[in-house]
Order: structure tokens, then C-alpha cells, then sequence
């Protein structure tokens, strides 16, 4: 399961989780972005007992774009332990994507 998150929603569902938290920073005018789309909503699938997923819309949650320095997108960004640990860029595959962020 994918959760929608927000700035109402981000230090419940990301900072205070126990799991590790993977955030897809996205829109959907972004073809990189759409592309990543069902790369993210499988790991969400596969990895349900290990990780939690979700994604942060650009142009909804500018805010919490801007507080983690997002410049570009799709950005990926891995939280453990209420900090930021990992991020990766643009799209890749699957097992490229957990390389990156080392899971």
C-alpha cells in the first residue's frame, strides 16, 4: 500500500514510524515520474513487512519539497529512525533503486 502523505500526515506516517519510510516525491505532469509510479508501487507491494511507502506531490506539499531540498523529480528519499538517510534521483529500475538506497 502506497500512503498519500502531506504536511498534516508526515511526522505520524514518516519522522515517528518504526519502519523504514521510502518517500516518492512526485507530480503528475512528470513523465520520469510516471514511469517510476509502478516501480514504487511495487516495492510497496513486495517489502509491505519492511518498509512503508509513500509519495509526496510536488505541487500540493511545496513545503515539505523545499524542506528536504528537493530540486528535481522523481526524488526518493529513504527515512529510518525520523532521519533522512538516503535519496536517489530520477528513474530507475527496481533493483537499480535498491542499490541506491542500500535495501
Amino acid at each position: 500500500m502506497v500512503h498519500e502523505i502531506t504536511a498534516a500526515n508526515f511526522d505520524t506516517l514518516v519522522l515517528q514510524n518504526e519502519k523504514p519510510v521510502l518517500v516518492d516525491f512526485w507530480a503528475s505532469w512528470c513523465g520520469p515520474c510516471k514511469m517510476m509510479g509502478p516501480v514504487v508501487d511495487n516495492l510497496a507491494d513486495e517489502m509491505a513487512d519492511k518498509l512503508v511507502v509513500g509519495k509526496i506531490n510536488v505541487d500540493e506539499q511545496p513545503a515539505l519539497a523545499q524542506k528536504f531540498g528537493v530540486m528535481s523529480i522523481p526524488t526518493l528519499a529513504l527515512f529510518q529512525n525520523g532521519k533522512l538517510q538516503k535519496t536517489a534521483l530520477g528513474f530507475m529500475p527496481k533493483q537499480k533503486l535498491l542499490e541506491a538506497l542500500g535495501l
